[in-house]
């Protein structure tokens, strides 16, 4: 918060301030003492953050039963075939009904913490406007002045603490969500896997695999028994009263 009494100590404390307090320091004035990263970005990293969890779940080396044995083997001769696989992360993150609908939640959740912070920050700057108006028309006496400067700093010091707090509480939140989507997405694989014994399962994102021949890609398959088993679990699980 920008010190607008910047010497205390000062005689002509109330006539050196309504000199150097000018329109330019008005307004270095307002933007400083109100100098609070508000969230803008939190929506963008919302889906970043989930599509990294994504990335690592389904980075998930698949190994079936029988792959002790070719390690054991592995001394004196190679395995006859590797069966491989991949899965399309953004269609994952875009039709996943578990991943569509925490990532809403989350959405909504920073869209409510930035407008909470937007609002306490817009009543900060018009008090330090009105403070700076007073400043100006030489209406405060230096004690005056020095009290409405000791509010506006707790105030601007509430909102960077709320601040922290919400963007702790939102961090959490994320982290939650994305151990359970990877949870959710390697318990299926590891299941999906039992018949299917693919060796590796790939996630492809972007251009992280330079080529991938679609006969390999087994994302439908993957994301419909995702939405089968989400389903059988909401309906498995009691709802609350």
């Amino acid at each position: 918060m920008c010190m607008i009494i910047q010497d205390c100590a000062s005689k002509a404390f109330i006539a050196l301030s309504i000199k150097i307090e000018r329109r330019e320091n008005r307004e270095r004035l307002i933007k400083k003492v109100v100098n609070i990263k508000i969230i803008n970005d939190m929506k963008k990293n919302i889906l970043g953050s989930v599509a990294v969890a994504a990335v690592a779940a389904l980075s998930l080396v698949s190994c079936n039963k029988s792959q002790p044995q070719v390690e054991a083997k592995s001394e004196s001769k190679a395995p006859a075939e590797l069966k491989i696989a991949y899965v399309e992360v953004d269609s994952i993150m875009t039709q996943y009904k578990f991943a569509k609908e925490y990532a809403s939640l989350l959405e909504k959740k920073g869209q409510n913490i930035q407008a909470t912070l937007a609002q306490k920050q817009q009543g900060l700057q018009a008090a330090a406007a009105n403070f700076q108006q007073k400043i100006q028309q030489n209406a405060y006496t230096r004690e005056q002045a020095e009290a409405v400067q000791a509010g506006l700093q707790k105030q601007n010091n509430d909102l960077q603490g709320l601040q922290q707090r919400l963007s702790t509480e939102f961090a959490a939140e994320q982290d939650k969500y994305n151990k359970a989507l990877h949870d959710s997405i390697a318990h299926y694989l590891a299941i999906y896997n039992k018949d299917k014994k693919y060796s590796i399962i790939f996630s492809k994102s972007g251009d992280n695999l330079l080529y991938a021949d679609q006969a390999y890609d087994i994302t439908k398959e993957v994301i419909a028994g995702l939405n089968k088993a989400y389903k059988s679990n909401l309906s498995a699980t009691p709802a609350k009263k």
